[in-house]
């Protein structure tokens, strides 16, 4: 409903002496044949007249939506002076000075309403309703009032616009507008009918929809969760193509056509992602990410999106995995992938979401956890667990032959007791240093005691042990001439497998050797022939052999 003033007056009605209630006197439309009827004393006409009066009064009075007729004649003069005035863009004129809107207002004449308007605006009677407009236009009704006026002035018989009223009570209404001017004023302005419909239910609903939308937006762009959602509707069309051409087995057609899925790939569609997969993947914006999808996406990501489409062949259009991804700047990123089809959109596909866990973290902390299983935290070498559970695969093989070399690390305890343990610990990691750098696989070594350590060597021979012992020796010696005050020394003994022969005692061969070199170490230093640096060349006589 338009704006309007309380100091609009009441016309066409007057006060009935006998019932003391308002009338609606007859419309001015409803004259002209009036007067013409009584004028040529044509009686009939005039009953037939006064009857259709009487009907579309009747009409006004009880149809079932708020109706007013209203005389902007007041408000037309006031237009034709602005235009005298130079004014050409109403709207601007107006909205540059609220005052001229009022001016307007007040201009315009209440002539009539029916009971549906004074029972929605809970009203008692037209003089009753007339004298409180105040109270029904107010607040917000200033903006709609503007379109309605600039209508007016642009010479258009017809509008809608939506504004807020309030009943005499308070209570606030949504309402949908619709004016027409009345045939035979068009020149004048002086009988607008105009109806007031109560949509405050359906704005309600509109407005709520609006909250939840921006309520689930907002929960979208700010989720501390990687979101995306996607187009699948092409790849949906892809597999039901592939269906009708009567595959049943999806798994064997993926495995004869691989390329089906790299076209199921190229098929997705990114509709939106919020700023936590920007953050994740190191995007600036959400265009230079799409640009660089292939960056993010690529080596394993095929393998399991196969995966992913078999799912969604037999149905399964919510599902779990984890996937690897690459940040923008290569690094990697352990996905937990939440796959969703959005309810409403079984049919098609269209609107998928996606969520995008970073489970980097974990995953680094269950590689250190299962490293720390299989490994000696000091000496970064195998432990004796790993040790024990090579042993045991290599018997289980029978690859052979298998040479092993037991190390026993001279001088530990002495350093222990003497310097300290923080002085035994750095033996044992430039030990470990010396044999990290010195294996490759197969070749396996492990700390399997305090200070013993085994090399377990498949395929390997004796001659091919014995250079793996002189390579050991020289990166001892170029590791001692930076710790010239504390010397690597070691005992080594060597065996390699015989027919028949189980791995528990080939390693016990290289243990009595290693034992027998141990104690020619300690029956030097007792004769004062120090062999802490170990021999260089080696001694083959210290080293037990098969």
């Amino acid at each position: 409903m338009k704006f309007t003033h309380p100091s609009r007056q009441i016309s066409a009605c007057k006060r009935d002496n006998v019932n003391k209630s308002f009338t609606i006197a007859t419309p001015q439309f409803a004259l002209p044949s009036l007067i013409a009827a009584e004028r040529v004393g044509q009686t009939d006409a005039y009953r037939d007249a006064f009857q259709m009066h009487d009907f579309d009064s009747a009409v006004f009075k009880l149809a079932p939506v708020a109706m007013w007729i209203e005389d902007f004649s007041a408000v037309k003069s006031l237009f034709e002076t602005w235009r005298a005035e130079g004014v050409e863009d109403i709207r601007a004129y107006l909205k540059e000075d609220v005052s001229r809107v009022r001016a307007c207002s007040t201009r315009i004449r209440v002539v009539s309403v029916n009971d549906k308007t004074l029972e929605l605006f809970e009203a008692e009677d037209l003089h009753h309703l007339v004298n409180n407009l105040s109270l029904v236009f107010r607040g917000e009704m200033l903006d709609s009032h503007v379109y309605e006026l600039a209508a007016l002035w642009e010479g258009q018989t017809e509008f809608t616009s939506n504004a807020v009223n309030y009943s005499l009570t308070g209570r606030r209404m949504d309402i949908q507008l619709k004016a027409t001017v009345m045939p035979g004023h068009e020149a004048t302005l002086s009988r607008i009918l105009m109806t007031t419909e109560d949509v405050t239910e359906r704005e309600d609903a509109r407005r709520m929809e609006n909250r939840s939308r921006r309520h689930a937006e907002g929960l979208f762009h700010h989720s501390p969760v990687s979101l995306w959602v996607e187009d699948f509707s092409q790849i949906k069309v892809l597999i039901d193509d592939v269906r009708h051409r009567g595959i049943d087995d999806f798994r064997v057609f993926l495995d004869v056509h691989p390329e089906f899925v790299r076209q199921c790939m190229s098929e997705i569609r990114v509709l939106d992602v919020n700023q936590a997969t920007l953050d994740l993947f190191g995007a600036p914006d959400i265009q230079t990410l799409l640009q660089r999808q292939v960056e993010i996406f690529r080596d394993e990501m095929e393998k399991p999106f196969r995966e992913q489409l078999i799912d969604l062949w037999e149905g399964r259009i919510v599902h779990n995995r984890e996937v690897i991804n690459y940040a923008l700047d290569g690094t990697v990123r352990h996905i937990l992938l939440h796959f969703a089809v959005a309810p409403g959109y079984e049919h098609d596909w269209s609107r998928v979401q996606i969520a995008l866990a970073d489970i980097t973290a974990r995953k680094k902390a269950e590689a250190y956890l299962e490293y720390l299983g299989k490994h000696d935290v000091l000496t970064k070498l195998h432990n004796r667990a790993f040790y024990t559970d090579e042993l045991n695969r290599l018997e289980r093989k029978r690859l052979r032959p298998v040479s092993v070399l037991i190390i026993d690390l001279n001088g530990l305890k002495d350093a222990n007791d003497n310097l300290g343990h923080d002085a035994g610990d750095s033996l044992l990691r430039r030990f470990g240093e010396v044999l990290n750098s010195v294996i490759s696989a197969p070749v396996c070594a492990a700390r399997i005691g305090g200070d013993e350590f085994a090399v377990l060597m498949p395929g390997a021979d004796t001659k091919a042990a014995e250079a793996m012992i002189d390579t050991i020796y020289e990166l001892m010696a170029i590791n001692n001439q930076f710790y010239s005050n504390a010397p690597l020394s070691v005992s080594i003994g060597l065996a390699t497998s015989r027919d028949g022969e189980t791995m528990e005692e080939t390693v016990k061969r290289a243990d009595r050797a290693m034992y027998e070199e141990k104690q020619a170490f300690h029956d030097g230093l007792s004769d004062g022939m120090s062999r802490r640096n170990g021999p260089s060349p080696r001694s083959k006589g210290t080293v037990s052999a098969a």
